[in-house]
């Protein structure tokens, strides 16, 4: 995702998210403007936290990875815009799904 991507370092069990943006016009030919375009929900990971800790003290393991591409809820996490660049953070928690 770029140099800017670098710059973020997560905490706890937060993961830092790209929308993937939705293609600009649909099956029909038809253009769909900014204004009426829904919030994607689809994203990809580009910083993962360490990991949250347990009540024992130990670092419970993150299940997503740099890379993968995720679904999460529509009104889910923090936006965040850094270098022009717009970006999720959110709780390993608020992923619904990993996309294979």
């Amino acid at each position: 995702m770029g140099k800017t991507a670098d710059k973020i370092q997560p905490l706890a069990d937060r993961v830092v998210v790209k929308s993937l943006e939705e293609a600009e016009q649909m099956r029909g030919g038809l253009y769909i403007p900014d204004t009426a375009k829904e919030k994607p929900s689809q994203g990809e990971v580009v910083a993962v936290g360490p990991g949250k800790l347990s009540d024992e003290g130990t670092r419970i393991e993150m299940d997503v990875k740099v890379g993968d591409k995720v679904l999460y809820g529509k009104y889910s996490g923090t936006d965040v815009t850094l270098d022009g660049d717009e970006y999720l953070i959110l709780r390993e928690s608020d992923i619904l799904a990993v996309i294979k």
